[in-house]
């Protein structure tokens, strides 16, 4: 549904972000259960969360993977399976780890959000109710169970363990900037269709520490919630040993150096974060386009919000893209700023811009019209959603000899002359008012990866280190004696 632009911007939408605002719901649930030899204790905390009922649950699923397991736990699966169809029966070819049997189960899953549950009763399913309240009113996008935070009462649990796990909670909390008190509780509440797009490679209990990382550099909206926890010691058969400990501090080196967020997909997303993530360069580009911003923007493909967290706040904002990840991402960013708009607009569709007709001051579009099938056509919409006087602003890729195996990673159908933007936007009815060159400095490096070298994905560390650069490669930009890897132009509709 559109937003109603002829209400006051600031009042409609604070009432759509206002956390008061957002009523309760019920979610399909989907439980995660990794098993490996529980023969003890599988079938009573099965049957704890197959009891399960809250009006926030509106069905349950539980996806249940046996890592192998020797101990007779397996039958015991079997049977429980063929008594409930609610539960699927998964098994891993090999004993695999925590994380392997967590990452099958995911595969399977589809419910609207995923908890994941060990089978080894040190937690109890029904506090999975209480988990899902900030999904429901805050718009959460992963709740954390913490056996840590105030509540009515809480076990003394055994001081070793739990000083481990709050040194090991602390360095993450450094590393991510998320003040978490627990990072290794089993209860981590995900929508589904997030945990999904999120590549898992931890096979063990790593994957603890790679999920809440990757959560953090997705920017998701997590929180936490009190739980209670029923410690097992070793002869009891819990399996975390000490050497897990110093396991985990090397995952937090290794997922905070390395940004790898997102599954290929048939939108780009994985190449188009780590451009976008590129810190520097997306501020040196904001502060090119700032001086031709209004105040009332539309942004089209506005991805992660690399530059709409640079030019809000403003009258109102419309941040746009038909890419579900960065339509997620940015419906949890927009929580609390009353003049920020998302939406999934589709540029050549000209109904998903109805009712927006000379409604803003400034369309921006940055490396969107080399991706489309009607550039032409998008340009005369965005003509359409201006007012008298208002600007369209475009950041697209120059030289059609650059185009290379690059270009062709990131669908697009083309590179532009200048000439060719001059006459792209005067034909959509621009005045133009300017068209500059923007970084030239990488041009080289584009050119030999994608013409020479022909690779398909951009190298991590040579972002890293041209983000590093930049600030001193953005000062001397000018002086290189050839165009910008990209161009920026400036109609004016009169």
């Amino acid at each position: 549904m559109q937003p109603d632009f002829a209400t006051t911007p600031s009042t409609k939408s604070s009432e759509r972000n206002a956390p008061t605002a957002r009523p309760f719901t019920s979610f399909r649930l989907s439980v995660l259960v990794p098993v490996y030899n529980e023969r003890h204790v599988v079938e009573a905390s099965l049957n704890r969360v197959r009891a399960l009922k809250d009006d926030l649950i509106s069905s349950l699923e539980i996806i249940v993977v046996d890592d192998q397991s020797t101990d007779g736990t397996w039958e015991i699966l079997q049977r429980l399976a063929s008594e409930d169809s609610r539960m699927v029966l998964l098994r891993n070819e090999r004993n695999s780890g925590k994380g392997a049997s967590v990452r099958k189960a995911i595969a399977h899953s589809t419910g609207d959000i995923s908890v994941i549950h060990d089978a080894d009763l040190e937690y109890d399913p029904a506090d999975i109710p209480s988990l899902l309240v900030p999904f429901a009113r805050e718009g959460a996008d992963a709740v954390f169970g913490s056996r840590y935070i105030s509540a009515p009462y809480r076990r003394a649990l055994m001081h070793r363990h739990t000083t481990i796990n709050k040194f090991l909670t602390s360095a993450s909390n450094w590393l991510t900037d998320l003040s978490l008190t627990d990072l290794e509780t089993c209860y981590k509440v995900i929508k589904t269709d997030l945990l999904k797009s999120i590549p898992l490679r931890s096979n063990d209990f790593r994957f603890e520490v790679e999920i809440t990382f990757k959560l953090a550099k997705r920017r998701a909206r997590v929180f936490e919630a009190p739980i209670r926890y029923l410690p097992r010691t070793r002869e009891e058969g819990k399996k975390i040993k000490a050497r897990d400990g110093l396991l985990a501090i090397m995952a937090m080196i290794r997922y905070w150096l390395i940004d790898d967020l997102y599954k290929e997909d048939e939108y780009g997303s994985r190449m188009m974060f780590d451009l976008e993530h590129s810190r520097r360069l997306s501020h040196w580009l904001g502060r090119t386009l700032r001086p031709f911003i209004g105040n009332r923007v539309l942004e089209i493909d506005a991805g992660i919000g690399a530059l709409t967290s640079q030019l809000i706040p403003r009258d109102l904002y419309l941040a746009s893209d038909v890419n579900p990840n960065y339509l997620r991402y940015l419906e949890s960013y927009s929580y609390g700023k009353p003049y920020l708009h998302v939406l999934n607009v589709d540029v050549e569709n000209s109904e998903h811009l109805s009712g927006m007709e000379q409604k803003f001051d400034t369309a921006l579009m940055v490396n969107v019209l080399e991706r489309l099938g009607q550039d032409s056509l998008a340009l005369r919409n965005m003509h359409s959603a201006l007012e008298s006087g208002g600007r369209v602003v475009v950041v697209a890729a120059q030289y059609p000899k650059l185009c290379g195996t690059l270009d062709k990673i990131l669908r697009r159908h083309r590179r532009y002359t200048r000439s060719a933007m001059e006459t792209l936007l005067t034909d959509a009815g621009f005045r133009i008012e300017k068209i500059l060159d923007f970084n030239r400095v990488s041009v080289p490096g584009w050119w030999i990866n994608g013409k020479i070298l022909r690779r398909k994905k951009f190298s991590r560390i040579q972002l890293k280190m041209l983000d590093l650069a930049m600030p001193i490669l953005s000062r001397i930009d000018r002086i290189w004696p050839w165009g910008g890897l990209s161009m920026v132009g400036v109609g004016v509709k009169d």
